[in-house]
This record gives C-alpha cells, sequence and structure tokens, in this order.
C-alpha cells in the first residue's frame, strides 16, 4: 500500500473551498471542489497532511467556520482540519514559499490561483521535488509551459493539469469514439457561465486573464485529446466582444465573450487540414437555468458526435428559484450516502485530483515515472502543450490583430 502524500492547496476561493467573501458560492460549486475531494481522500487514507494557502489571513476563520458549517457538520463529522499560511493576522502574497519551504520531496501542491501566479508558484514547488497540480490554464504563456516540462522532468516530478472534463463520462467516451471516424474535420464548442460570475471575478476579469483562458481551455484541451496522436493546431486566429463586463464594473479591457478559430494540419500529410472553432463567454443570462452551459460538435470524415453537457436529463423546478434548472451531479455530487459520508466519488471533479493524488504516490512508490503518467494520455504537462500554445496564440491574435502561426522545431514550440 503506497503511502499517504501531504498535499497543500495553494488558493483559497470557490474551487477550492467555495468560499468567496460573503459565504457559499452563487454557482454550483457551493462548498467548493478542492478542499472537499482532499478532506475526502484524507478519510480513505490516500491523504495525511493538508495545508491552504492564502494571500489575506484574516479569512482564515471564516473559511474554517463555512467548511464546519457545510462539511463537516453535512458529512457525518468530516474532517475539515489543515494548516493555514500567512497567519490569521497577516497579509503575505508570498506565503506560498514558506509553506512549500515546509514540505518534503514527494510532496504535493495545488494550485487554484489566478492565471499569471501559476507559472512562479509552480516552478518554486517543482524545484523542491513537490508534485504539482495546476488548475487550467496550465500557465498563459508557451515558453513559461515549456520551460515548467523541463525543470520537472529535471527533478523527476508528476505536474498534472487539472483538465477534469477529460473524465466526464460522455466526453471521454466521446474521445474514444472519435478515434474511429477518420480524418478530423470540424469542430466548433461553446462554453459560458452567467454575469453574477464576473461579481466574483472581477478583482481579476480583464486584469490578469480572460475568458478565453478560463473557459476555452476546456474545450481546447478535449478537442487536442481527441486528435493530438494525429494533429497538430498551424495557425490561430482570434476575436472579442465587449461591453456587458465593463458596463457591470469590470475594467476596460475586459471581454465579454471570445472565439478561437485554429487551423489543424495532419501531422504525416499536411495537405490535409481540420478548424476548430471555440467560443466561450461569461455575460451569458444570469437565469438560464445552467450554471456552464457546455457543448461540442466533433465532424469527421466517416461520421460526427454532438454532446450537450449543459442538458443531463435531469431538471428541478424550485419556487425559490423562480425557474427551472438543470443541475450537473457528473460532476460533483454533493449528496450524501445512506452512512451520512461524502458520496462523490464518481464525479469527474472528484476523478480529477484523485488521479494527481494516485500518479504522485505511484512516482514516490516507484511504480512509475512521470512519464509513464504521459504515456498514459492523461493532462500532464508534456499533453497539453498544444492547449497552451492555442490560447496564448489567441490572445497574441486579439491583442495585434493578425493570424498567428504555430511551428514545432525539433520538439520545441514557437508562437510566429
Amino acid at each position: 500500500m503506497a503511502a499517504p502524500i501531504n498535499v497543500l492547496m495553494i488558493g483559497t476561493g470557490e474551487y477550492t473551498t467555495g468560499f468567496v467573501g460573503t459565504g457559499g458560492s452563487a454557482s454550483d460549486k457551493k462548498v467548493g471542489v478542492v478542499g472537499l475531494t482532499l478532506f475526502d481522500l484524507r478519510r480513505r487514507g490516500k491523504v495525511e497532511k493538508l495545508g491552504m494557502v492564502g494571500v489575506n489571513g484574516t479569512k482564515f476563520p471564516a473559511i474554517r467556520e463555512h467548511l464546519e458549517k457545510n462539511i463537516t457538520q453535512v458529512y457525518n463529522g468530516l474532517d475539515t482540519s489543515f494548516d493555514s499560511f500567512p497567519a490569521n493576522d497577516q497579509k503575505d502574497p508570498d506565503a506560498y514559499k514558506a509553506a512549500i519551504d515546509g514540505l518534503k520531496a514527494g510532496d504535493a501542491i495545488t494550485i487554484f490561483t489566478p492565471d499569471p501566479t501559476h507559472f512562479p508558484i509552480a516552478l518554486y514547488a517543482i524545484e523542491r521535488g513537490i508534485h504539482v497540480l495546476i488548475t487550467k490554464p496550465a500557465v498563459k504563456l508557451l515558453e513559461h509551459h515549456q520551460e515548467l516540462i523541463q525543470r520537472a522532468e529535471e527533478k523527476g516530478v508528476y505536474v498534472f493539469i487539472e483538465h477534469h472534463k477529460r473524465f466526464d463520462p460522455a466526453y471521454s467516451d466521446a474521445r474514444f469514439k472519435a478515434k474511429t471516424l477518420g480524418d478530423f474535420n470540424y469542430w466548433y464548442s461553446y462554453m459560458s457561465q452567467p454575469k453574477y460570475q464576473l461579481d466574483t471575478f472581477k478583482s481579476w476579469a480583464g486584469r490578469e486573464s480572460d475568458i478565453s483562458y478560463y473557459l476555452n481551455s476546456h474545450h481546447i484541451d478535449i478537442c487536442d485529446s481527441m486528435v493530438q496522436d494525429r494533429y497538430v493546431p498551424v495557425k490561430v486566429s482570434a476575436s472579442s466582444s465587449k461591453g456587458v463586463a465593463v458596463a457591470r464594473g469590470c475594467v476596460d479591457e475586459t471581454e465579454d465573450t471570445i472565439s478561437v478559430l485554429v487551423t489543424w494540419a495532419k501531422k504525416d500529410d499536411p495537405s490535409k487540414r481540420a478548424v476548430g472553432v471555440y467560443t466561450s463567454s461569461w455575460t451569458a443570462p444570469e437565469r438560464a437555468g445552467v450554471h456552464t452551459n457546455q457543448y461540442f460538435h466533433y465532424l469527421a470524415a466517416d461520421g460526427e458526435i454532438r454532446v450537450d453537457q449543459a442538458h443531463r436529463g435531469y431538471d428541478v423546478a424550485d419556487d425559490k428559484a423562480g425557474q427551472l434548472q438543470w443541475f450537473n451531479p457528473f460532476y460533483m455530487r454533493y449528496a450524501p450516502d445512506e452512512d451520512g459520508n461524502f458520496n462523490g466519488q464518481t464525479g469527474y471533479g472528484y476523478i480529477s485530483i484523485e488521479k494527481f493524488v494516485d500518479g504522485c504516490r505511484a512516482v514516490n512508490e516507484g511504480r512509475l515515472k512521470p512519464a509513464d503518467l504521459d504515456a498514459k494520455g492523461l493532462p500532464t504537462l508534456r499533453n497539453t502543450i498544444a492547449t497552451t500554445a492555442i490560447l496564448h496564440a489567441g490572445r497574441k491574435s486579439i491583442d495585434e490583430g493578425r493570424e498567428i502561426g504555430i511551428v514545432v522545431e525539433n520538439g520545441v514550440w514557437k508562437l510566429v
């Protein structure tokens, strides 16, 4: 039995705890994903010590109260204890350094922080022999992605990008079926969240990242995972709309919706091409009935696949909501089991984090090397480089008003 690992959670916001400063989130992650999953993995013996790092330590008493009320008291006394950094009376944007310094090689961190911080935090941990899980997007710049690959391979650590949609049962089944449908021809995807999310993200939206990095990263990765053994992206053009987010109080640079157009070329026959269109928005209607609208259409030479993962045949009418709602228990299932314990181990949000923990333990035990995990097709740093290239190229296309080429020379990816 592999030894449990210690995990440090960096970032204390919606995705980690469900706490957004006013209590529970208004999204479908009211008690978070990362914290709840790791608390349960500790109960199951896969994780040992847990820590949490924020910038503002004064939030921790309220976070602990939130977790006690919404997790411990709901799930049969599930232990939500953790070490916290910085202290309750301190604010420190570099608190993660002291926290990581307290770990030992083979321990792990999760990074759920604003996009520009992913690279320095991940690099700091990798240099110290710490395994890393990074929320998507991995990083904003292609050169940063490649530097992390190099350092992680030198240090022998496992770096996993939390592309949980890969473990959505419909999406993973579609990926398998796509292999039998012949040459890739066309892709269209759409992903959106309601305007009230901008109230949660106002501190960084438009300043530190955009809606394409935040939401298009899901479907770009899914598409790439379906075709990357046969196709490579070669050019990118992107456009954006503006006005709604700015009117809601976001900074002037904040775009509402971004569409990224990608040309893919077949590796062994570049005369064969495919086109992908990836659209994302965070200015969808507030009463659309779904928190995350998400669907795609994949067209190939011998067939096509359509997946609507916003409407899954499960709707709830609730007078308090004043509307019909479509929920997604396949992502995180919050209903307890018959003994009162958390029962969401089959949710693809949970599975994604558990696969990272299992991979870390296998590497620590010597059963697998990080390269073996690459070979399994998991969303590792090496297996997600095309997604970063496309996202970076899309941003560059909008900023520079031109089409951006992607070239791979001797294994090195470049934007031109």
